[in-house]
């Protein structure tokens, strides 16, 4: 079913592009993004879409629990209620499960830990040797995935590579192919997401 929703969204993304140059729409350059953009490997871990996940609360016994991240990038929490997990370090989800239980629970104590991760899954689009759905093993790199895609055709705008992010919010981050190749300011190494797209001009 994920693969199915993951597929319609590059469809639609193919439709769009196809009606519309991508660089046309707002974008952010990949120089311009915060660092939490940047944490892959060597930083703290990533929650994705499909992450098994624990959530303990100390000597609360019965508000720990174990979820998968939904599609919609959301865990249904005791007490939390509905709390957006995609996209967020372990940490910091755990620091804002804390927040909500202050008004139930005195100087709540949280964890979050990682039971269970998926492949990276991305699709990749437009000017590329094969377009598709690529499974990538983490840590998965902007690189990799061109690679895997055969890299842009002749007719590829070089310079009009996104990457289409949907989880925590939606954005369209471009990079040019020169920069990737010399991975100028990290490029080839930029972490990538499941669910990520990359449109090739």
């Amino acid at each position: 079913m994920r693969s199915q929703r993951l597929l319609h969204f590059a469809l639609v993304l193919a439709c769009l592009c196809s009606t519309a140059c991508a660089s046309s729409g707002p974008y952010v350059w990949y120089t311009a993004l915060p660092q939490s953009e940047w944490d892959g490997p060597t930083g703290e871990y990533t929650l994705a879409v499909g992450d098994k996940i624990s959530v303990r609360v100390y000597d609360q016994e019965s508000l720990t629990t174990q979820a998968t991240i939904r599609n919609d990038g959301r865990l249904a929490l005791p007490l939390s209620g509905e709390v957006v997990a995609a996209g967020k370090h372990p940490s910091a989800l755990a620091r804002e499960v804390e927040v909500r239980l202050k008004q139930f629970i005195v100087s709540p104590r949280v964890t979050v830990n990682v039971e269970d991760s998926q492949a990276v899954s991305v699709s990749v689009l437009g000017e590329v040797g094969t377009k598709g759905t690529l499974q990538l093993a983490q840590p998965a790199t902007l690189v990799q995935a061109l690679a895997q895609a055969g890299g842009p055709t002749e007719f590829a705008d070089k310079d009009s590579i996104f990457v289409i992010r949907e989880q925590p919010s939606f954005q369209r981050i471009r990079f040019t192919y020169s920069a990737v190749l010399k991975n100028q300011r990290n490029a080839a190494n930029f972490p990538l997401r499941r669910g990520d797209v990359i449109v090739v001009e």
